[in-house]
């Protein structure tokens, strides 16, 4: 087994040994307040490569390119609306990702050959820092898509990385350690490229977010697309456990429901979050849990509501159907 760096203190020093490498060709596994991604350049088909070997994810699907701010946009999109201006001032740095047409520097092998580019700035100061110093050294970008093995459940620490990849990464190879994700779900995504935004991936940030700020006229809509997109598989986030939707009794199994929500008769309690917040926050974690614990199955009892609620029933659905 190979064993890339194991980074528990992100100095400056180490930030730029993270971005030299990723110059290099390498790859670095960062935090971001969502997930745990695994970044390369993105201009270096041969690096982008590698990360879909490492996670063994199918060559046609996209990657979300991470920049430093929205300055950098033009960079990479073209055509942009002012709707889509408007949400990034308004939620970047922060967990929404936007599809933009793409520009002639935003290739292929990034975008799975699409015309679409899809665009996100972190918040995570580790995440930001990477970004910063990878654009002071470079014309590019990092592309990344989760750390983790496709299809599988995304990672929330760096202990996460290391379990999942670290057979897969070279010596040569980054793993950043920003402790655990503030957020815990992938970002939300918006297509922007038609006249009103459309939400293909709900996250943290809502429906009614994005239609507070743009108002009643650009109300944004779920939309069925016939693109591909990070997380559009109707299997995803899966552990090797069965996902159960519910709250019955199912002995044996693990169950993670909201606090108020009492346990069923022979099951092991697993986590007890008090908000969807925190319910989001531990939700894969409670997955990887599961399965080192051994457990065949693991009955979730879902908040109920919009928003965020909708963001953590939608994973839940997707790992339910499994690998």
């Amino acid at each position: 087994m190979n064993n890339p760096p194991f980074l528990s203190n992100c100095s400056a020093g180490t930030i730029r040994e993270a971005a030299a490498a990723l110059k290099a060709g390498h790859l670095v596994a960062f935090p971001t307040e969502t997930v745990y991604g695994l970044g390369a350049d993105a201009r270096n088909p041969d690096a982008v490569k590698r990360i879909y070997q490492v996670k063994g994810r199918p060559t046609d699907h996209p990657l979300i390119v991470h920049i430093s701010s929205i300055s950098q946009l033009e960079k990479w999109a073209i055509d942009i609306p002012e709707y889509a201006i408007s949400l990034a001032r308004a939620f970047w740095p922060g967990p929404m990702t936007l599809i933009l047409k793409r520009s002639e520097i935003t290739e292929d092998f990034i975008t799975g050959g699409q015309e679409t580019v899809a665009l996100r700035v972190p918040s995570d100061p580790i995440a930001l820092a990477l970004i910063e110093e990878f654009e002071k050294i470079s014309d590019s970008a990092i592309a990344a898509p989760s750390a983790n093995r496709f299809g599988q459940v995304s990672p929330t620490s760096s202990a996460d990385v290391q379990e999942e990849l670290g057979e897969f990464l070279s010596e040569s190879d980054f793993i950043l350690d920003g402790g655990n994700c503030l957020i815990g779900i992938e970002s939300t995504i918006v297509d922007c490229t038609s006249h009103r935004p459309g939400i293909l991936r709900p996250g943290f940030i809502t429906s009614a977010d994005i239609d507070s700020l743009l108002g009643i006229q650009s109300k944004s809509e779920y939309v069925p697309v016939n693109v591909k997109f990070s997380g559009s598989f109707e299997k995803h986030y899966s552990p090797k456990c069965k996902v159960v939707l519910g709250d019955k009794p199912l002995q044996g199994a693990g169950f993670l429901a909201l606090r108020d929500i009492e346990t069923p008769p022979g099951m092991l309690r697993l986590a007890s979050p008090t908000t969807v917040e925190e319910f989001a926050q531990v939700l894969y974690s409670v997955f990887r849990g599961a399965d080192r614990s051994g457990l065949m199955t693991l009955m979730v009892s879902a908040p109920l509501g919009v928003g965020l609620g909708l963001a953590i029933r939608e994973r839940i659905e997707k790992a339910s159907r499994g690998r």
